[in-house]
Parts: C-alpha cells; sequence; structure tokens
C-alpha cells in the first residue's frame, strides 16, 4: 500500500516539474529582448477597407514616427527611501531639535536629536530613523520659504 502511494506521488510530482519546464521554454521563446533604439521608434501601418462598390484594396504606405531618445533618469530604489545622515540632519534642525553642524555624520548628538523627536511626535524613541519617524521628520526637510513684505 505505502509502495504505491509512494509510486503515484513521484509521478505526479515528475508530470508536474515538467510541465513546468515546458511552461517556462515557451514563455523564454515567445519573449525578445528590445532593444532602446525599437522602444523610440513607432511603426504604424495602415491598409483601407476595401470600397463595396470597387472592390479595390488600397494600401497607405508605412509612417515611421521617430523621437529622439530622452535621456534616462535612474529608478528609485525598491523600498522604503532611506535618507542620508545630512537630510535627517536638516531636518531635525528645521523641526528645532538639532543645534550641531550639518556634517552628515550621524554621531550621537544627531541620536539624542532623533530620540527627543520621536518621543515628541509620540513615536517609538529607539534613536533611529525608520518609514514612521521619516514620513513625519520629512516635512521639516524643507521648511516653507516666509513670504518677505512687498517695498512701497
Amino acid at each position: 500500500m505505502k509502495k504505491n502511494a509512494f509510486i503515484i506521488l513521484a509521478l505526479v510530482l515528475t508530470v508536474y516539474l515538467v510541465g513546468c519546464g515546458k511552461k517556462e521554454v515557451a514563455m523564454e521563446e515567445s519573449q525578445e529582448p528590445m532593444s532602446m533604439e525599437s522602444l523610440s521608434t513607432v511603426t504604424t501601418e495602415t491598409k483601407a477597407v476595401p470600397d463595396a462598390k470597387t472592390q479595390a484594396t488600397q494600401v497607405a504606405p508605412a509612417v515611421e514616427v521617430t523621437t529622439a531618445p530622452a535621456k534616462l533618469e535612474p529608478l528609485p530604489p525598491s523600498g522604503p527611501y532611506k535618507p542620508t545622515a545630512q537630510e535627517i540632519q536638516t531636518a531635525l534642525k528645521n523641526a528645532g531639535f538639532y543645534s550641531g553642524a550639518i556634517d552628515g555624520k550621524s554621531g550621537p548628538m544627531t541620536k539624542k536629536a532623533i530620540e527627543e523627536f520621536q518621543k515628541a511626535n509620540g513615536l517609538k524613541a529607539d534613536g533611529k530613523v525608520g518609514t514612521k519617524t521619516w514620513s513625519i521628520l520629512s516635512n521639516h526637510l524643507n521648511p516653507p520659504v516666509e513670504a518677505k513684505p512687498k517695498k512701497r
């Protein structure tokens, strides 16, 4: 009984694995690599519908539209944004929690300021800028510009 169950299980597993392998090969064969030139060039071919009276077919010439390749910007990293120490210090200074130099070095003063900011905003005061802390702290990165009074 156990021997028959094992043989059936082995056959089912073999069929499954062979089937997955065929799907993967078919998927790879159907996909062609595209170059940047082929993505920036659009070719449109238009064919006229035969007229019922004349039964003549007319084919419009192929129209090729080419655009100049645009400068590609790098994609943002996947996952949550990780701010630099300089951004953290700037935001903490703008929020009034950091009085040291904005040097991009995360030291004890920066950590203490982060903890104070977290306590003041009801966050877990661990001294680390995670996604929750940065979502609040980033609002202070670029403070609003005060309007200057107009001269008369």
